[in-house]
């Protein structure tokens, strides 16, 4: 991969760790979305890019060989509804068009709610709102994927968390409001099992697929994670290294449904609460065994996490 040219579609969480790293290793990248991020690394470039716009996405993806996708829509079904099959069609027919390689950070939503743990071959959810929506993007992909060779893989990760991501089941409301001597505020239950993906090994996996071969696309791969603990347990160990006591509001979950009349968040996480009101485990064996990948042990990523909140308000 050392002399491939890598775009980078979308510049959140995930695609700034993936763009840091891939800089670091001395990978010729560039960063493209609508507007231009004020904090590129020197040496990282960027190009325009309207993902729900056919022309630009062909033009933008013009002289790369492979892509990594990690854009992201405002939370809401109908957005979802009506943005993603658009942006996942011209992602296709570009990278068909241009012969490039394609990695998809992707979520879990497509499976919709099980009670066992998630794996590679379960079948895509009849569940509405947002599961479908993934569910339907899903088919799109490995329909070309079939029928046009499109190169193509998808690695889906749940929920995640990382120095300095704000957006967070663990970000500024939790990490953030322990950093200033506040409460952690929760939306969801803290007690059930979950499992968390740290950003920075996110970007470690799609690394390890851009220098895969192409045997391995065409496939799913499921984010390997820490050992599956809880919410409440990762903010005792977060209000550890702070040095602080592990205060907690949260909002019970039923109540979600009421305050979802005129909050439209509380209805998006109410429709999403399948994620949250039961054990949610990912089996990532198949990546795990397949790139000899270990996840980095809560040891290690909450510190450095709730260090970036402290650092960033005394900063």
């Amino acid at each position: 991969m050392k002399n491939s040219k890598i775009v980078v579609l979308g510049y959140g969480a995930v695609g700034q760790a993936t763009v840091k790293l891939l800089h670091e290793k001395g990978v010729q990248v560039t960063v493209a979305q609508r507007t231009a991020p004020k904090d590129l690394p020197e040496g990282v470039s960027f190009k325009h890019c309207d993902i729900l716009s056919s022309e630009s996405v062909d033009s933008c993806l013009q002289g790369f060989d492979q892509l990594v996708i990690a854009i992201g829509f405002e939370y809401k079904t109908q957005v979802w509804q009506e943005q993603w099959p658009i942006a996942m069609q011209n992602i296709i027919a570009a990278s068909v068009k241009q012969g490039l390689r394609a990695v998809f950070v992707d979520n879990l939503y497509m499976y919709g709610p099980q009670e066992k743990a998630l794996h590679e071959e379960m079948q895509l959810s009849t569940h509405s709102g947002k599961p479908a929506v993934r569910a339907t993007i899903t088919r799109m992909w490995q329909e070309a994927v079939k029928t046009h060779g499109l190169k193509f893989t998808a690695l889906r990760a749940p929920d995640f968390f990382g120095p300095k991501v704000l957006l967070s089941q663990l970000g500024e409301v939790v990490f953030g409001n322990l950093a200033k001597g506040g409460k952690a505020q929760f939306l969801v239950p803290i007690h059930q099992p979950h499992d968390f993906a740290y950003v920075p090994d996110i970007a470690r996996a799609v690394d390890e697929l851009l220098n895969a071969p192409n045997e391995d696309f065409g496939q799913v791969w499921h984010m390997p994670c820490a050992p599956t603990t809880n919410l409440q347990q990762l903010t005792e160990w977060g209000a550890q290294s702070l040095g602080v006591e592990p205060k907690v509001m949260v909002v019970p979950l039923w109540l979600l449904r009421l305050l979802g009349i005129f909050w439209p968040l509380a209805k998006e996480i109410w429709d999403m609460r399948f994620q949250w009101d039961r054990p949610y485990y990912v089996n990532a064996d198949k990546f795990k065994q397949r790139f000899a990948f270990t996840p980095t042990p809560f040891s290690e990523s909450i510190p450095a996490t709730v260090r970036s909140f402290d650092v960033a308000d005394s900063g």
